[in-house]
Formats: C-alpha cells, structure tokens, sequence
C-alpha cells in the first residue's frame, strides 16, 4: 500500500498529474489538478488513495491526509464511486462538506454534480456517524458563513457548465476544464468570469 508520494511534479492534465520519484512517473488523479499547477518543475508531496478494478489499477492523490481520509468515506457510500468522491471534493473543502454533513444540508449536498436529493440523503445516513469527531485542520475555524460560500461557489460553477453546454459543448469537453473552473469558482469568481474563462480554456483545446 502506497501512503504517499514525494517527488517532482512533471506535468498535469485536467484530470490527473504525473509526479516523478526514484526514477517513475506516478499518474496521480486528483479533484483539482490545476491547484497544483504552481508547483510544476519542483517538489510536492501528496497522500494516496490505492483503487484497484477488474480493468485498470489507479491511484488517487490528494494534497492533504484530511481530504483522502474523507474521500473514502465517500466511496463507502452506495452510489459514489472514485469519479463522483473527486467530483465532490473539487467542489469543496473538507471542512465545508463534513459541515453540511453534520447540519444534514441536503440543499448544499445536492448541488455536487450527479448529487440528487436521494444521494444526498444517503451521503447524510451513511456519514454523519462516522463523522462524529472528526475534525479536519481547519474545521473549528469555520463559520456558517463559509459554507454558504462554498454553496455559492457550486451555484456559479455549475451555472457557467450549463451556459457552456447551452453553447454547444459537450459533456466531454466540460469535464476537462471543470477541475480548472472549480478552482476559480471557490476563489470568488462571479458567474460572467467563469463564463469567459471557460471560453478560453475551450478555444485553447
């Protein structure tokens, strides 16, 4: 079992990034990639998720131990599988979605993409439980008001895919740059900018 890896950030894609250690390259799937961008051509260290299937052997990399260890609690939810828990955890911090967890937000949870009312609920059945206690590093530090914030950040990204998709573009092209404008989104990025933005990204291949 691979804890974690430290090396030198190669290269990354909207859906992964590769990091170089001993000599190999380790292709390393992550909610938002692009939040490592500034880490390119120099060390980085991130902790890992092992995923193994009938067709592929994967691994998952994740900036901090918070967010792996609550990303497979999430994929002990029936119905969530490795894509839908990064999904989710590209959305939000931590901190954020074990707050709407614990205050049982099915509104927040049910704006994660693929997230309907049922799998909200589920998410809050299966969940709240095991998260009584856990408190990742920053989660004493943050107010209601946050959470809101993170709820707005959803709304605006996903508003922006849908204009994109009322534009033309397919599901496959969006889920490329979606990593991209998540992190804007959380940065405070107004519907209109994540919009153009978008755009960019699109006409950039």
């Amino acid at each position: 079992m691979i804890d974690f890896i430290e090396g030198t950030l190669c290269y990354l894609d909207s859906e992964y990034i590769v990091v170089e250690a001993g000599g190999i390259g380790y292709r390393l799937f992550c909610p938002n990639p692009y939040q490592f961008v500034r880490y390119e051509g120099s060390k980085t260290k991130l902790y890992t998720h092992h995923h193994v299937r009938e067709d592929a052997i994967l691994l998952y990399g994740f900036a901090t131990r918070d967010e792996r260890d609550l990303f497979r609690k999430l994929l002990d939810v029936n119905g969530i599988g490795p894509k839908g828990g990064l999904a989710i955890l590209a959305a939000a911090t931590p901190e954020q979605l074990v707050m709407a967890v614990q205050q049982e937000n099915v509104t927040y949870l049910t704006k994660f993409p693929g997230i309907g009312k049922k799998t909200a609920q589920r998410i809050i059945l299966d969940l709240k439980d095991k998260l009584v206690g856990y408190t990742p590093a920053a989660i004493l530090t943050v107010a209601a008001g946050d959470l809101t914030a993170g709820g707005q950040a959803v709304s605006a990204l996903n508003e922006a895919l849908d204009a994109l998709t009322a534009l033309g573009y397919s599901d496959g092209e969006l889920q490329k740059i979606r990593s991209a404008l998540a992190e804007k989104a959380k940065e405070g990025e107004r519907v209109e900018t994540l919009i153009k933005q978008g755009l960019a990204l699109l006409m950039r291949g």
